[in-house]
């Protein structure tokens, strides 16, 4: 046998070597490419999923920065309340010390007392519910006052009565029951000096109800039928605000 003849099997041998050693780096170079697509493919979920927490952090946030801006007007508008609440306060303090002022004089076979046209100053139930709220027991002030109402409905105090329980169920939050009441005000005690007031603050609680239109209306008839009213000065700034 030649030379050439033998080698010949060892030639067939190296290639099939050859071949099989081509073949597994091959392989190995497929295998490594799969790896690196399936590495991006896990980086863009991970990358996917990070930007939607990311946009659900972002309206969370949103959704908390409305809240405050809401809670901060409702402040304001609280704020306003109390300012008319301390001219009122401040009003009763001056009629309680003009009657602590009065002397009295005890009067011998007094005949029977004449129903007077207005009251002399607060009745005292009426001073007890508002003290109630002035203490910041607005639950009990509404009670009181409802028992204010219910005893004397005539009371020239009788609208202040109502309104006073709207501010209760404003400050507790009971948008509805605010508005009802400052409305009633305005309709059973059309002539009370407490309708200007009254009207403001249904405006108020008519913006945080989210009844925009209906509180521009209230705002719009407070300037028209009490233009030099102090409630006219709030709403008219309500009405720039917008």
């Amino acid at each position: 046998m030649s030379s050439m003849s033998r080698s010949l099997p060892y030639l067939f041998i190296s290639l099939a070597l050859s071949g099989c050693a081509a073949n597994d780096l091959m392989v190995k170079r497929q295998a490594e490419a799969e790896a690196k697509i399936e590495f991006l493919i896990q980086s863009s979920k991970k990358a996917e999923q990070s930007h939607n927490e990311l946009a659900a952090l972002l309206q969370v946030q949103d959704e908390r920065l409305k809240s405050a801006a809401g809670e901060i007007k409702v402040l304001k508008d609280e704020q306003l309340g109390l300012q008319v609440s301390d001219d009122e306060l401040k009003a009763t303090v001056a009629s309680l010390v003009r009657q602590a002022q009065t002397p009295k004089v005890e009067i011998v076979n007094q005949p029977s007392p004449v129903k007077e046209g207005k009251e002399s100053g607060p009745p005292a139930e009426y001073l007890k519910a508002f003290g109630l709220y002035s203490a910041n027991n607005f639950s009990a002030a509404i009670e009181s006052f409802e028992s204010f109402l219910n005893t004397n409905p005539q009371s020239d105090y009788a609208a202040n009565a109502v309104y006073w329980i709207g501010e209760c169920h404003y400050t507790l939050s009971d948008l509805p029951k605010a508005k009802a009441a400052f409305s009633k005000v305005a309709e059973l005690y059309p002539k009370s000096t407490k309708v200007p007031d009254a009207l403001l603050k249904l405006g108020y609680t008519l913006s945080a109800m989210k009844e925009k239109e209906k509180a521009v209306e209230v705002f719009e008839k407070i300037i028209t039928s009490y233009p030099s009213s102090h409630a006219a000065i709030k709403a008219r700034e309500r009405l720039n605000a917008r």
